[in-house]
């Protein structure tokens, strides 16, 4: 709707929402063995599994109205006014078999809440999302200038893969070394048997009033055209994210803050020198002891919306256009993304865990996200060849042969970025905190000088730049989170296009494809375990930075035809 120098712009948009799974991560039973001995003796370190799996239906209503007014200021300026807001119905169970735990003075209930709803609040009722844009010519039409302003809302459409393990619809229990319940000889497990002495639930879940997660963005772009056929845009692009997920144990010991008791005084003489003996520092977090803040259920793993994240990035866009079908792009981002964790999953990302090392420390796990690249540049070139009639080459070939050699055009890409950031960790946790599924951080060893990186496929980092608190010490590492950079990675793609016209309806393509065409090694992150423990204490692992993948496969090629009509 035009009136005027406004542009109004209205509409809504409705989504029901429904999704029927059957997620019981353990109904088939998962046993974990500490070493090959014991997995050849069938000596279990624990056994999770879930005796009855049961679909669970989940719906909701998505929703979202919105209006935006485009007001021409000037001849040369544009400003763009708008408004979105989002609900949710929140995420409900069709039959009344939503099951969550809830929480009193932070404490997690061993009996499950069951109702119609995950959620004791929703608090995704009414999302407000303003958004700001603006265009201007402040010299002339070569020079515009763009900035924008927005929030954004992710409605949550995928919280079954959490919740769907909750008792008393999919009970997920853990049993210990000492009970063994499931010899070779009972399986199939019978659903209908009791849990063993011992066995405690291992609940999911959400947090029971989570709110949804919020990205603040804002940009400013300025591009100026330099000839009529060259362009370049400088920019830079700004986020904070609230609200987000993280993947939290929500039932770990409490730690005491140093220097409160019993928290010691110095290091005990089991750890290694030079901390041995060495001051404790005020503020460290130190478990005393492993029993959980609710000692009648396992670890459990939440997410709760309480992560937090920045990004920064500055961007370059070269764009030239040449004459005779010849152009060439060039794109160049500098840019820093910093979290509390991503990793929702463990298998999400392999360069980082996916729980948060210390529920009770957040900030201690606030580094670079698993995701952030510093530099990243990519170099597109497109060339239609000059060969066929009505070309500079060929021009008087006719027939077969104009079909042969008209047609051609070949493209390259060159990618070139830095690598990924990645957490050294320990093959066992010992903070004490009774989590063996998400092994915390190393110490720094302040004597280590000399390069942390040494970049060989064979040890990428050296891990005597770190050291190994003993098991049980309950001691969290003090190495940040994502403090070391991966392997680069450098690419060459190439492609030729053969394109054939039969008649005005008919064409077939020929395809030739070459993928990392100098055939370059790109190197997957390192082993990040570093120390492994065993009762004769701790040792480097063999194996501590070692690469044995690669991030992209060798050089392919590969041909296609394909026919358009």
């Amino acid at each position: 709707m035009t009136r005027g120098r406004h542009q109004l712009t209205f509409g809504a948009w409705f989504q029901p929402f429904q999704s029927n799974e059957t997620i019981a991560l353990s109904q088939y039973g998962q046993a974990t063995f500490s070493s090959l001995t014991n997995f050849l003796s069938g000596s279990l370190s624990s056994f999770l599994w879930d005796p009855t799996p049961t679909e669970m239906d989940w719906r909701s209503l998505f929703g979202a109205w919105y209006a935006e007014d485009v007001i021409r200021v000037l001849p040369r300026l544009n400003l763009s006014l708008g408004f979105r807001g989002e609900f949710t119905t929140g995420w409900n169970e069709a039959h009344g078999r939503a099951a969550n735990y809830t929480f009193t003075n932070g404490v997690i209930s061993d009996t499950p809440y069951v109702g119609d709803s995950l959620f004791t609040s929703n608090h995704a009722k009414f999302l407000p999302q303003p958004r700001i844009g603006l265009a201007w010519s402040p010299f002339t039409e070569k020079t515009v200038l763009r900035a924008g302003f927005g929030m954004y809302n992710d409605l949550q459409d995928a919280l079954g893969y959490r919740t769907d393990q909750n008792a008393p619809f999919n009970p997920v229990y853990s049993v210990g070394s000492a009970t063994k319940p499931f010899p070779i000889s009972s399986l199939p497990i019978d659903p209908a048997a009791a849990p063993p002495t011992g066995a405690k639930l291992v609940p999911g879940g959400v947090q029971p009033d989570m709110r949804t997660p919020i990205l603040i963005s804002w940009s400013l772009r300025v591009q100026q055209e330099i000839t009529p056929n060259t362009s370049l845009t400088l920019g830079y692009v700004g986020s904070h994210g609230y609200h987000e997920l993280i993947g939290i144990d929500a039932n770990e010991p409490s730690p005491v803050v140093c220097p409160a008791s019993p928290c010691p005084a110095t290091y005990p003489s089991t750890f290694p020198a030079p901390l041995a003996g060495a001051p404790v520092p005020a503020g460290s977090y130190y478990v005393p002891t492993n029993v959980r803040a609710n000692p009648n259920i396992a670890n459990t793993w939440t997410w709760f919306s309480l992560g937090t994240s920045n990004y920064h990035a500055l961007q370059v866009d070269a764009n030239r256009r040449f004459s005779r079908g010849f152009s060439i792009r060039g794109v160049y981002t500098w840019s820093k993304a910093l979290d509390d964790g991503d990793s929702l999953n463990a298998t999400a990302a392999p360069n980082a865990p996916g729980l948060v090392s210390n529920p009770f420390n957040l900030r201690a796990d606030y580094g670079l996200a698993t995701y952030d690249v510093r530099h990243i540049g990519v170099i597109n070139a497109v060339y239609t060849l000059p060969f066929g009639k009505g070309q500079p080459i060929g021009n008087s070939l006719e027939g077969w042969s104009n079909a042969l050699a008209s047609g051609w055009s070949v493209n390259s890409i060159v990618t070139i970025q830095s690598g990924f950031p990645f957490t050294p960790q320990l093959s066992y946790n010992p903070s004490n905190n009774g989590d063996t599924r998400n092994p915390v951080r190393p110490f720094v060893n302040p004597d280590f000088t000399g390069p942390v990186i040494l970049g060989k496929p064979s040890q990428w980092f050296n891990p005597n730049a770190f050291l190994a608190p003993p098991a049980n010490s309950g001691f969290y590492g003090n190495l940040g989170r994502d403090t070391l950079t991966g392997p680069d990675l450098a690419t060459w793609d190439f492609s030729a296009f053969k394109t054939t016209t039969l008649s005005e309806r008919l064409a077939v393509q020929f395809r030739a494809e070459v993928f990392n065409l100098l055939n370059r090694a790109n190197f997957n992150t390192p082993n990040l375990i570093t120390f492994t423990s065993s009762s004769s204490g701790t040792k480097t692992s063999g194996t501590a930075g070692a690469i044995t993948s690669t991030s992209t496969t060798a050089r392919q090629i590969q041909f296609g035809l394909k026919v358009i009509w």
